[in-house]
């Protein structure tokens, strides 16, 4: 396969993060971005200088930059002078985590490349400054031969990870990982496959999935905050930044800048009908990982069974453990461990089919004993086994419904991720479904979204008149849904211990983890994939 193409210019900003590490120059050269507290930090501090119609005759703002020599492209923030005199470069810098005012050697080298395109451009520099914003303080910087040599040796070291195919192994315990805010989709620990002997946290955002589930409401974005409402009352009104997502049920829409706005900051939106089937979702142009998405189309017409027998292996487990726990079923959880086993086993696509079949036979057979009790006597005396669509009773209208959640969940973390949620290895891509999707939420059928039912019921969130039946159809009303969408949230932020990285996380999360699991197996980088699975 042909190195990727690097005939475009190198943006300054590429250069600059190997410095910091080759890792991350490559995830931001195939389109990983993050928005941390850092990146807002940094964006804010520049929002002043990045207005290039504040120029003035001697301070120019938001200059563009550009080198045909080196192959780079970039800007400054501030260049003071006249266009005929010598100019003095001034770069404007949130200040450091360490909370002192302290010229990095990314900084020295961003303030060298910045100088080595002025010069080609026809321009004398004869200074360069760093401003601190949270300090209000400038610091000049001396550049010499040295660090012009080191600059240029840099860009050409970025070509050289940009053309490869395969990112740079991570670093090991290394203490920038804790600051970086590309360690959500680095992942160091997790990639070398080691218990982790410092604890590296895969970044959590402080954001949240948010379900329109009224009919007739309205999503919209004003003033940086993203405001629902119906006829004219406000429904709920949260900043943008904490929105990681937007699920859309039923009748409901949603404004072209708001969409505009999350495909920038690529947030995905999942349209789905009023009963929760999933219609289709958002994706951004400028998607990361291009290259791998067509390695995992070649990887899904030739087949990967080991990424199949560890995603039915793990949702055999899960099942047999929440039957455990919730059931009264000893034979059944005993049955399910030894297929559990065989699934591993399985020599072909339709052997390890045929153990998933007999598993979901034994797990829905004993499903009802999960609803033994009072308060969710109604849902266990209707169950008759599993049907699918329309579903004829509350336990298989609740598992439709929690089941397409958890699908919009797959599709919004394989779609940050870069990957095709059509292109699957378990479920067959020829019906037109998103068949990695399927094959991602397997293993989280049970701890999700069976968890989330069964909760519902047996703790009187869902009764009797949250259901209709039509014509031999069982529906959910609205308030069952809601009920079933707060179930469905408590359950996908509940923190557990990864079985294994060994850190703790949520649920939600660790469905991206997962995902950047068969990411990494895809682009050779991760040497196997494991499933998920709970004691």
């Amino acid at each position: 396969m042909e190195p990727r193409a690097c005939a475009d210019p190198l943006p300054i900003s590429l250069v600059l993060h190997t410095v910091f590490c080759l890792r991350r120059t490559w995830l931001e050269s195939v389109g990983e971005r993050t928005d941390t507290a850092q990146m807002q930090s940094g964006t804010s501090a520049h929002r002043r200088v990045d207005d290039a119609s504040q120029s003035s005759r001697s301070e120019h703002r938001a200059v563009s930059l550009w080198s045909e020599r080196l192959g780079l492209s970039g800007r400054c923030d501030v260049v003071e002078g006249s266009a005929e005199g010598p100019l003095t470069i001034v770069e404007y810098k949130a200040t450091p985590v360490r909370n002192r005012p302290e010229v990095t050697e990314a900084n020295r080298m961003q303030l060298a490349l910045q100088r080595l395109c002025l010069e080609e451009m026809g321009h004398e520099v004869s200074g360069a400054e760093i401003y601190f914003t949270s300090h209000r303080r400038r610091v000049e910087v001396e550049l010499g031969a040295q660090d012009v040599a080191r600059a240029e040796d840099l860009v050409a070291r970025t070509r050289e990870i940009v053309a490869g195919e395969r990112a740079p192994e991570p670093l090991v315990d290394d203490r920038r990982c804790q600051w970086c805010s590309h360690v959500s989709v680095c992942l160091p620990d997790e990639h070398r496959y080691e218990e982790a002997r410092r604890r590296v946290v895969a970044s959590a955002p402080d954001a949240q999935v948010v379900h329109l589930a009224t009919p007739g409401a309205r999503a919209s974005l004003r003033s940086g905050r993203v405001e629902v409402s119906k006829g004219g009352e406000m429904l709920l009104s949260v900043p943008v930044e904490r929105v990681l997502g937007l699920v859309m049920h039923g009748n409901v829409d949603v404004s072209s800048a708001l969409m505009r706005e999350l495909c920038w900051r690529d947030r995905c939106v999942v349209w789905c009908s009023w009963s929760g089937r999933v219609i289709g979702w958002s994706r951004g142009s400028d998607a990361p990982n291009g290259l791998q998405r067509v390695q995992q189309h070649l990887a899904s017409s030739i087949g990967r069974l080991d990424i199949a027998q560890q995603m039915v292996s793990a949702k055999i487990a899960n099942q047999a453990t929440l039957l455990r726990r919730n059931g009264s079923s000893v034979e059944g959880v005993a049955a399910m461990r030894q297929l559990q086993r065989k699934a591993l086993a399985a020599p072909s696509l339709t052997d390890l089919l045929g153990v998933e079949g007999e598993a979901a036979g034994v797990y829905f057979g004993s499903f009802s004993t999960m609803l033994e009790g009072k308060v969710a006597s109604f849902a266990a005396g209707r169950w008759g086994g599993r049907r699918r669509r329309p579903a004829p009773d509350p336990v298989n209208a609740a598992l439709d419904y929690t089941y397409a959640l958890l699908l919009g969940e797959c599709i919004r973390e394989l779609v940050a991720c870069g990957l095709d949620p059509h292109a699957g290895f378990l479920h067959a891509s020829s019906r037109n479904k998103p068949a990695l999707a399927l094959d991602l939420m397997e293993e989280f059928r049970a701890p999700i979204a069976d968890s989330s039912v069964v909760r519902a019921f047996r703790n009187g969130e869902l009764g009797e008149g949250d259901f209709l039946s039509v014509m031999g159809a069982c529906r959910i009303t609205d308030h069952g849904r809601k009920q079933l969408i707060a179930s469905f949230e408590r359950r996908a932020e509940t923190v557990f211990r990864h079985p294994v990285y060994g850190y703790d996380t949520t649920w939600r999360r660790s469905i991206e983890i997962q995902a950047r699991m068969v990411l990494g197996v895809i682009d050779g980088t991760q040497p196997s994939y494991k499933g998920v699975t709970v004691r």
